[in-house]
């Protein structure tokens, strides 16, 4: 899979969508906000729904709740750091986690909910605190580029032609 064809496939998907380009931004700044959460399985269900409770553009943000597939090598990486941050606001007094060689949810799976659900406490919120920027971002810089689109592609009004 060649990154730079699916990126730019999606993003000509994303222009081409007729709707209001605040629609489409929030809608693609809700599909990344989600695609940064480690709620495996359910981030795309997540982005349909808050798409829709908001009147976002819902294929938008299934488009961009999907990028996360293209960065998948990465999102161990993602995860550490949104865990450490997470880690470092919920210690008291403040602290980063130390040094791991290995994750600290690996082979934790099988000993129970409890040591799954305070280690999903550090990484949830570390990947609420890192992906609400990067969504206000994707919002700023998506709305721009769809008002650029929509200038340069629009159809002029009904009996009118257009001046050359």
């Amino acid at each position: 899979m060649n990154p730079r064809r699916w990126l730019h496939e999606h993003s000509l998907r994303l222009l081409a969508i007729r709707d209001t380009p605040v629609a489409i931004a929030s809608g693609v700044a809700i599909g990344v906000f989600f695609g940064f959460s480690p709620l495996f399985g359910v981030k795309t269900l997540l982005a349909i729904f808050f798409a829709w409770l908001t009147r976002s553009n819902i294929l938008a943000a299934v488009l961009a709740s999907a990028l996360h597939d293209i960065i998948l090598p990465l999102m161990p990486v993602v995860y550490s750091f949104e865990y450490g941050v997470g880690y470092f606001l919920l210690s008291h007094p403040h602290h980063w986690p130390h040094l791991l060689t290995k994750p600290p949810w690996e082979g934790l799976f099988g000993r129970g909910w409890l040591n799954i659900f305070k280690i999903g406490k550090d990484l949830l919120l570390g990947s609420i605190v890192c992906a609400a920027p990067v969504a206000a971002l994707v919002f700023i810089v998506t709305k721009s580029m769809v008002v650029r689109y929509h200038e340069k592609h629009s159809s002029p009004p009904e009996g009118q032609e257009q001046s050359k």
